[in-house]
């Protein structure tokens, strides 16, 4: 064989490789990691359906860092809804949104969700938008930070949105796991790196044990569902590619369609 020949027919698979990764930093490589980047997307505006799945645009601690708000954003965030409508009888707006912690628009929409939330950086005015959302019937999800150093971050900010109220564990027996699939067992979702080495891990930094969490107000209602120590978006960017074990996506789905039904209903 032709040196050059064997050369490429080395290099392809890294190639093919590369590309996946490069579609999955597609916004990574254009936005900012702040709530700025909201003029570098198409217009956000309002659509005529009873759901829209949100994301909630933040300033990063770390600027155009591949973990940030855009993290996933927009590929699983779009497969997402597709399954959503495919699986309920929810009227799910056929584009998801994105929008800055300010933007009044914000009340409108009664879930959001926050990836990378080790990264979110808030100042008094977010603390107190997200504190009257939540408050007001609102619904907050977050996703995909790992490891005691996020964890730490990620309590700081939220302890300037509910400087009162404690962040604790879940019960399995809590709505949230069975308003529409019965989840009995916690499962960590790894990131499609787990399908592309050849001795995968579930864990990023320290984060061994996956861990469902939340903030409730006085009357019992869940306010803030907080995924740590998983990756279940990723599981939904992901879920179409052939490597990637269907059972961590078909874990993720059931999460989040639960959590819509939960965040319509409570």
């Amino acid at each position: 064989m032709h040196r050059g020949v064997k050369l490429i027919g080395l290099l392809l698979p890294l190639l093919a490789l590369s590309a996946t990764l490069i579609r999955a930093m597609d916004y990574d490589l254009l936005l900012d990691g702040n709530v700025g980047d909201f003029k570098h997307l198409a217009p956000q505006t309002r659509q005529g359906h009873d759901f829209t799945f949100v994301r909630l645009m933040y300033n990063g601690r770390i600027p155009g860092y591949i973990k940030n708000w855009y993290t996933d954003y927009p590929t699983g965030d779009e497969n997402l809804i597709h399954v959503l409508h495919r699986m309920t009888d929810i009227d799910v707006a056929p584009e998801t949104r994105c929008i800055p912690i300010q933007n009044p628009d914000l009340f409108n929409y009664p879930m959001i969700y926050s990836s990378e939330a080790g990264q979110m950086i808030f100042d008094d005015s977010d603390a107190h938008v997200l504190r009257e959302y939540l408050n007001r019937g609102g619904f907050w999800m977050i996703d995909d930070f790992w490891g005691t150093f996020e964890w730490a971050n990620f309590e700081r900010d939220m302890k300037k949105v509910f400087p009162d109220r404690q962040i604790v564990d879940i019960p399995m027996d809590h709505p949230i796991f069975h308003s529409v699939y019965d989840i009995t067992e916690k499962m960590q979702v790894p990131n499609i790196g787990y399908a592309y080495t050849s001795n995968p891990v579930t864990w990023e930094q320290d984060g061994y044990v996956p861990y469902v969490r939340g903030i409730f107000d006085d009357n019992g209602r869940l306010l803030v569902f907080i995924n740590f120590n998983t990756d279940l978006m990723d599981a939904s960017e992901w879920a179409d590619d052939p490597k990637y074990p269907q059972y961590f996506s078909a874990y993720s789905y059931k999460i989040f369609t639960n959590a819509v039904v939960y965040a319509l209903s409570h």
